[in-house]
C-alpha cells in the first residue's frame, strides 16, 4: 500500500484512534519505529489487554521512498482484528481484550520496496502482559535464636514481576538483619523473638498482582545446644546469566556458632571491580552488569579463630545484544566483475550474521561465497563473483543472537556498457570418461569479431555451498575438456564470452554427469564364525566419494592361509552386506579379502584378513565370536561398534586388541593366524564389560592399516575371534592460512531429550547459530548419569539432527551430550543434558525369599527388593498355597506395601506344608514371580515350658485321679461279690439292684455283629421318654432326659459262647436294674454313621452307663463320650462318676457297669 498524504495519514490515525477510544481500548503505548541500523534494534513491546500499538517503517540512509510490507513472524501479514494497515504503511497492533482467544503477538518486522531494491527493517517483539501462579512458595521454617532464617518463592510473568515481602500482611520492619533479595528471596539473620510471624511475597506487574501463601516462622527459645555447630553454606549462589545494563544478586548465607565470616573472591585471580558492594551482610550486588563483569565468583565462609572454611561458586555471564562494529559499503561495477561487502558484528553470545538481498535471504554457493571472519565477534565478506544485472540492489548485513539484532545496508550497482559481445549459444556437454567432459558451444551473433575471448565456468550442481571454479578459454577454440572431476557427479556448466569492453552476459546453464568409475577403496570387512566349519564377512557399504559410482555387485576371494593355490572366490548383489562361507574345516586358518564393483568393474580389493575357524570340539563353555563387527575410520581414531554373540547369557565380557599392519607384512602376507596365543598387539587387551558395544581407539596415526581383534570371554577361557582391518582416513589437505582460516565447528545448540519408552529417549538439537565450517554429520555420546567407569561411555553417529536412542535400562537417568563434525575437523562436546527413561514392569522378583513359622497358624516371610526393578515398587504379591500343582489363580494372594520386606501370614493350618512366590509391581503393571519356596507349620503342642503352679496342679491330679481309682475299684469288687451272693433273692419293692453276669465263653465270630447297642436295649416307644425342662446355667448339660426303670437286664454272650439273658441266665430272674440317671443326650439325637454302615443312635430305655463297653472309634468319639477302665467304674469326658456327681443321681446303689472279659462286646 502506497503511502498517502501526510494530512490523510494523521486523519485516519486520529479516526482509528477514536475508534478504539470508543471501543474502550487502554490508551496506547507511544510508537515504535523500525529500521535498519548498527545499534540493537528496539527492546520487546508490552502490551497490556486491550492496549494498542503503532508500528512504523521508517527509510534506510539513502534510500527511496516505496511500498511497505509488514512480516509477522517471518510471513506476510494479513490484516486482521488485531493488525490493521494505516495509510501512511504504519501497522496498528492490537492486543486481545481479556477472554479474547486471537493474540496480536509476535516478531514484526517491514519491508520497504523501491524502483532500486528492497530493505528489510529489523525486528521488534511484541507480547501481551502475563503473570503466572507461583512456582515456589514459601514454606514453614522452625529455628532458634541467633540462628538464620530464608524464605523464597519463584514466579514468572512479562514483563518480569517485582517481589516484595509481607510480615503479617504487613511491610517489613526496616531492619538490617532483614534482606530481600530481587530473585524473591527474604533473608533473616541472627532471628529474634520478634521475628516470628507469617511471612508471604507479593508479585506485581503490569498485569497482576499475586500474593503466595504465608509460611510461619517460629523461633525456639529452649536452651542452645552444648557443642558448637560446624560451618556451613546454607545457601548458595547460583550460576547466573545476566544482559549487560541489568543488575544480578549472587546470594551466598552461611551458619555456624558462631557466626560465620563470609568472603568473596574472583576465581581468575582478577580484583573485583569497585563498583560491586554487599548486599545484606553476605551477597554480592553488581549495579549494572558489563562484560567485565563476567567471570566464576567464589563465596568462602570461615568459622572464627578456627581454620574451617567451606566455598561455593556460581558463573557470572553478561550478554550484550548485537552490534555492527564493521558495516558494507556500496560498491558500483562492471559486469562480470567481483565485489566484496566486509560485515563484522560483536555480541555475546557471538551472534551470526546472515545476508539478505532485496530483502530475502542469501543463499551462498556457486558465484556468492559467505567468508566468515577471525577474531572474537561474527561475520565476514560476501563475496559475489561473475556478476550480472540479477545481483544488483540492496545487501544487509545481519547479525543475531538470542538478545536482538542489528544490521546494515549497502547497495551494488551493476555497470553495463554499450558494445559488450552477445552471451554464447548451443552450450553441449558430453561425458567423455568418469573423470572427464568436453564442453563446447558456440560464438556469439552480436559483436563477435571484438571477442578476445571466453571464460568457462562449473559447479556440482548437488549439495550447497559449493565452489565455482572457471577457465580462461582463448579466442580460437568453442570447446573444453574439464579432467580430474570426481565420478559419477552432477555438474553445472556456463560460458562468459569477453571483448575489449567488458563481458557478456551468461550462457544459457546445463548439466551433465560424469560416468562410473571403478571404486577406489574396499569396504571394511569383519570376520567372525557361529560354527567350527563356517565363516561370516560382513561389511559396510562404501561412501559415494569412494564408490565413483553405483555400487552393483560384492566379490570376495577366501581360501587356507598356507594354500595359495586353493582360492575361491564368490559374487553377491549390492544390496547384500554379509556372506556366510560354509563347508570350510574346523580349525583351520583362512584368509578373505572382498572388492566392490559397479558398472565400470571392480575396485582395489581390501588387504588379506586372517581368520581361524572354531575347533569341532565341545563349544558349549566356549563363547562365540561377537557378530556385526563395524568399525568407522576416523584420522586418528577407530571406532568399533559390534552385537554379543548368540550365546551371549555365557559371556562375562570383551577383550578388543588394536595393531598396526606394516607394509613389510602387507607384501609379505606372513602372520600368524588372529586368536593364536603368541601374536603381538600394540594395544591390549583392553577388558570391557559385557553391556558395552561400542569402544574408540584413540592416538592412531592417519591413513595407516590397522588390524583389531574383538574376542568375548567368560570364567573359564577366551572366545573365537571377530577380527577388522582398514586403514584410517587420511590426514586433510592443508590449505594456506589466511586471515579467515577456518576452525573446528561449534556444538549443537538446543539440545532437548525426551522420553520416549521404558527403553528409548528422542534427542533433538539444531544447528549451531554460527560455525565457521560446514557441519556434515554429528555424535552423540551418552551414559548412564554420574558414570565412573569411561568404557561405559556410548557414542552414536548421526548425519541428521534427531535421533532415537535404544537399548537403554528403565528408569535410568542418562546423561548426553553432541558433537559437530566438519569436512575433516571435528568439534568439541556441547553441554550435557539428562533425562530418565520411563519405568517399566519389574525385570526380576523380589530376591532372598526367606520363610519361617511363627506359630502353627503364622508365617513370616523376608525378602529383599529385585535387582532390576525398573521403577518404584509401590506393592508386593506374596502367592500362597498348600497344593503345589494349583493355578496361580487358585493360590491365595496376599499384597502389601512397596516400602515393607517382610510380612506375616495368618490363618494358615497347622502341621501343613505351604509354598510359597513373591512378585512385585510397579506403576506399570506386575513382574514376574519368584521360583516357589515351601515351608511347614508348626504342628498343635502343649506348651513346652510350664510354670511352677501347673506342675504343681498336674502332680495333685495325678495323686487324686490315682486315689479315686483305686476307690472305685474296691467299690466294685465289694458290690460284685455282694450281688454273687444275693442274686437269687428278690429285690424289694421300691428299690433297684441287680447281679452283674458271668462272662461267658467267646462267641463264634458269625454273630459278632449282634453286639451293636441296639441288641443291648430292648425297644422302647417314645412316650416312654420323659423330657424335664431344668434351668442348670451355663453348665455342660443344658437338658435333661429321664429314662424309665430298666426291669432287667439285656442278654449278652458268655466265655462258652452261648446266649446270657435273664430266662436263661442261671439266678438273674430276680435280678433288675432300675437307676434314675440324668444326662443330657443332646449331641446323640442325631444318627451317627458307623463303620458298619448301621447309625447309632442312642435308646432311650438303657442308661447311658451301657455306652461303655462300645469300643468302636466312631462311638468314642461321640460327645459326651463314656469310657469303661478295665478295673471297672465309669467315666465321662475323662473323669471319673460317683453316685454324688452333680449330674447324675441313682436311687439305688453306685452304678456300676463292667464290661463282658475280653473284647466280647467290641464290635467288628
Amino acid at each position: 500500500m502506497a503511502p498517502g498524504p501526510a494530512g490523510g495519514g494523521l486523519r485516519a490515525l486520529s479516526l482509528a484512534l477514536c475508534l478504539l477510544a470508543l471501543r474502550g481500548e487502554s490508551p496506547p503505548q507511544p510508537s515504535v519505529e523500525l529500521s535498519c541500523g548498527p545499534r540493537p534494534g528496539p527492546g520487546p513491546v508490552t502490551l497490556l489487554p486491550g492496549q494498542w500499538v503503532v508500528l512504523g517503517c521508517g527509510p534506510t540512509p539513502g534510500q527511496l521512498p516505496g511500498n511497505v510490507t509488514w512480516l509477522r513472524d517471518g510471513a506476510p501479514l494479513a490484516e486482521t482484528d488485531r493488525s490493521r494497515l494505516l495509510p501512511d504503511g504504519s501497522l496498528l497492533v492490537v492486543a486481545p481484550a481479556p477472554g479474547q482467544a486471537s493474540s496480536g503477538e509476535g516478531s514484526y518486522s517491514c519491508l520497504t520496496q523501491s524502483p532500486l531494491g528492497a530493505v528489510a527493517s529489523q525486528t521488534v517483539v511484541v507480547r501481551v502482559s502475563t503473570l503466572s501462579q507461583f512456582s515456589r512458595q514459601p514454606e514453614p521454617q522452625v529455628v532458634g535464636l541467633r540462628e538464620t532464617a530464608r524464605f523464597e518463592c519463584r514466579i514468572s510473568g512479562w514483563p518480569a514481576p517485582a517481589i516484595v515481602w509481607e510480615k503479617d500482611q504487613r511491610a517489613l520492619p526496616q531492619e538490617s538483619r532483614l534482606t530481600a533479595l530481587p530473585g524473591g528471596v527474604l533473608q533473616i539473620v541472627d532471628v529474634q523473638e520478634r521475628d516470628a510471624g507469617t511471612y508471604r511475597c507479593v508479585a506485581t506487574n503490569a498485569a497482576h498482582t499475586r500474593h503466595s501463601h504465608g509460611a510461619v516462622l517460629s523461633v525456639r527459645t529452649g536452651s542452645p545446644a552444648l557443642t558448637a555447630r560446624d560451618v556451613a553454606i546454607v545457601a548458595t549462589p547460583e550460576n547466573t546469566t545476566v544482559v549487560a545494563g541489568e543488575s544480578v544478586v549472587l546470594e551466598c548465607m552461611a551458619a555456624a556458632d558462631p557466626p560465620p565470616f563470609v568472603s568473596w573472591i574472583r576465581q581468575d585471580g582478577k580484583p573485583i571491580s569497585t563498583d560491586v558492594v554487599v548486599l545484606g551482610r553476605t551477597n554480592l550486588l553488581i549495579a549494572r552488569a558489563q562484560p567485565h563483569h563476567a567471570g566464576t565468583y567464589v563465596c568462602r565462609a570461615n568459622k572464627p579463630q578456627t581454620r574451617r572454611f567451606v566455598t561455593a561458586a556460581a558463573q557470572l555471564r553478561v550478554l550484550a545484544p548485537p552490534v555492527i562494529s564493521q558495516a558494507p559499503e556500496s560498491v558500483s561495477r562492471s559486469r562480470a566483475g567481483t565485489a566484496r561487502l566486509a560485515c563484522r558484528a560483536e555480541g555475546e553470545p557471538r551472534p551470526a550474521v546472515r545476508w539478505l538481498h532485496n530483502g530475502r535471504p542469501l543463499r551462498p554457493g556457486g558465484r556468492v561465497r559467505a567468508q566468515g571472519g577471525g577474531g572474537h565477534g561474527g561475520g565476514g565478506s560476501l563475496v559475489i563473483t561473475q556478476i550480472g544485472l540479477a545481483d544488483a540492489g540492496y545487501y544487509q548485513c545481519v547479525a543475531e543472537n538470542g538478545l536482538g539484532s542489528a544490521c546494515a545496508t549497502a547497495r551494488l550497482a551493476v555497470v553495463v556498457r554499450e558494445g559488450l559481445p552477445g552471451a554464447p549459444t548451443r552450450l553441449a556437454a558430453l561425458p567423455l570418461s568418469s573423470t572427464a567432459v568436453l564442453v563446447s558451444w558456440e560464438r556469439p551473433q552480436l559483436h563477435s569479431q571484438q571477442l578476445i575471448g571466453f571464460s568457462l565456468h562449473y559447479q556440482k550442481a548437488l549439495g550447497s555451498d559449493n565452489m565455482e571454479y572457471q577457465f580462461a578459454v582463448n579466442n580460437d577454440t568453442t570447446e573444453l575438456t574439464l579432467r580430474d572431476l570426481d565420478p559419477a557427479t552432477s555438474y553445472t556448466f556456463y560460458v562468459v564470452a569477453y571483448s575489449r569492453l567488458g563481458a557478456s552476459r551468461a550462457s544459457a546453464t546445463i548439466t551433465a554427469r560424469t560416468l562410473d568409475g571403478v571404486p577406489s577403496a574396499a569396504p571394511q570387512l569383519s570376520l567372525s564364525s557361529t560354527t567350527p566349519t563356517d565363516i561370516r564377512a560382513s561389511w559396510l557399504p562404501l561412501p559415494p566419494e569412494l564408490s565413483h559410482g553405483q555400487v552393483n555387485k560384492y566379490k570376495i576371494n577366501y581360501g587356507p592361509l598356507r594354500d595359495a593355490d586353493q582360492l575361491l572366490s564368490a559374487e553377491v548383489s549390492a544390496n547384500q552386506t554379509q556372506l556366510t562361507l560354509s563347508s570350510l574345516l574346523p580349525g583351520k586358518a583362512y584368509r578373505v579379502r572382498i572388492a566392490a564393483g559397479t558398472s565400470a568393474g571392480y575396485g582395489v580389493p581390501s588387504e588379506w584378513t586372517q581368520h581361524r575357524t572354531p575347533d569341532g570340539g565341545n563349544l558349549t563353555h566356549v563363547p562365540l565370536a561377537p557378530t556385526e563387527l563395524r568399525v568407522r575410520a576416523k584420522v586418528e581414531s577407530l571406532v568399533v561398534t559390534w552385537q554379543p554373540p548368540p550365546n551371549q547369557a555365557q559371556i562375562s565380557g570383551y577383550k578388543l586388541y588394536s595393531r598396526e599392519v606394516s607394509p613389510e607384512a602387507v607384501a609379505g602376507g606372513e602372520r600368524s593366524p588372529l586368536g593364536h596365543e603368541s601374536e603381538a598387539w600394540d594395544v591390549g587387551p583392553i577388558r570391557l564389560k559385557k553391556k558395552v558395544k561400542q569402544y574408540e581407539l584413540t592416538r592412531l596415526a592417519p591413513g595407516r592399516l590397522y588390524e583389531v581383534k574383538l574376542v568375548a570371554f567368560n570364567k573359564h577361557e577366551d572366545g573365537y575371534a571377530a577380527v577388522w582391518k582398514g586403514k584410517t582416513e587420511r590426514e586433510p589437505v592443508a590449505v594456506a592460512a589466511t586471515p579467515g582460516r577456518k576452525g573446528p565447528p561449534e556444538p549443537p545448540a538446543h539440545v532437548q531429550a525426551e522420553s520416549n519408552s521404558s527403553t528409548s529417549i528422542w534427542l533433538r538439537w539444531k544447528k549451531p547459530d554460527f560455525s565457521a565450517v560446514q557441519i556434515v554429520s554429528y555424535t552423540v555420546r551418552f551414559s548412564p548419569w554420574g558414570l565412573k567407569n569411561a568404557s561405559l561411555v556410548t557414542y552414536y553417529p548421526s548425519s541428521g539432527e534427531t535421533v532415537l536412542i535404544g537399548g537403554l535400562k528403565p528408569f535410568t537417568k542418562y546423561q548426553f551430550a553432541v558433537q559437530s563434525h566438519g569436512v575433516g575437523v571435528d568439534g568439541p562436546f556441547g553441554s550435557a543434558v539428562e533425562r530418565s527413561t520411563l519405568p517399566d514392569r519389574p525385570s526380576s522378583p523380589p530376591s532372598d525369599l526367606r520363610l519361617r513359622p511363627l506359630n502353627p497358624f503364622v508365617v513370616r516371610a523376608r525378602w529383599c527388593p529385585p535387582a532390576e526393578p525398573n521403577g518404584v515398587i509401590v506393592e508386593y504379591l506374596i502367592l500362597y498355597s498348600a497344593n503345589r500343582s494349583q493355578p496361580d489363580t487358585a493360590w491365595t494372594l496376599l499384597t502389601r506395601e512397596g516400602t515393607l520386606l517382610s510380612a506375616e501370614v495368618p490363618g494358615l493350618e497347622s502341621d501343613t506344608r505351604y509354598f510359597f512366590k513373591m512378585g512385585s509391581r510397579t506403576v506399570v503393571g506386575p513382574g514376574p514371580f519368584s521360583s516357589v519356596k515351601d515351608v511347614h507349620t508348626l504342628p498343635e503342642t502343649l506348651p513346652d515350658i510350664l510354670d511352677i503352679h501347673s506342675v504343681t496342679g498336674i502332680i495333685v491330679g495325678v495323686c487324686l485321679g490315682l486315689l479315686c481309682t483305686l476307690f472305685c475299684m474296691c467299690a466294685s469288687f465289694r458290690s460284685s461279690w455282694h450281688r454273687e451272693g444275693q442274686h437269687h433273692l428278690a429285690a424289694p419293692a421300691g428299690r433297684t439292684g441287680f447281679s452283674q453276669a458271668r462272662p461267658g465263653p467267646p462267641a463264634p465270630d458269625t454273630f459278632s455283629d449282634a453286639y451293636e447297642l441296639e441288641t443291648l436295649m430292648p425297644p422302647r416307644a417314645p412316650a416312654d421318654l420323659l423330657e424335664t425342662p431344668r434351668s442348670r446355667g451355663p453348665g455342660l448339660l443344658a437338658k435333661k432326659k429321664v429314662f424309665p426303670r430298666m426291669t432287667s437286664l439285656p442278654c449278652w454272650r458268655s466265655e462258652s459262647g452261648g446266649w446270657v439273658g435273664p430266662e436263661r441266665c442261671p439266678g438273674d430272674a430276680g435280678v433288675s436294674w432300675k437307676p434314675r440317671v440324668s444326662a443330657s443326650w443332646s449331641p446323640l439325637e442325631s444318627p451317627v454313621p458307623r463303620a458298619s454302615g448301621r447309625p447309632l443312635v442312642p435308646r432311650p430305655g438303657y442308661p447311658a452307663a451301657s455306652r461303655a463297653c462300645l469300643s468302636d472309634p466312631v462311638s468314642r468319639s461321640l460327645s459326651p463320650t463314656w469310657q469303661r477302665k478295665s478295673f471297672g467304674g465309669m467315666w465321662f469326658q475323662g473323669q471319673p462318676i460317683s453316685s454324688g456327681h452333680p449330674e447324675f443321681q441313682t436311687s439305688g446303689p453306685a452304678l456300676s457297669l463292667p464290661c463282658p472279659v475280653g473284647e466280647n462286646l467290641r464290635p467288628p
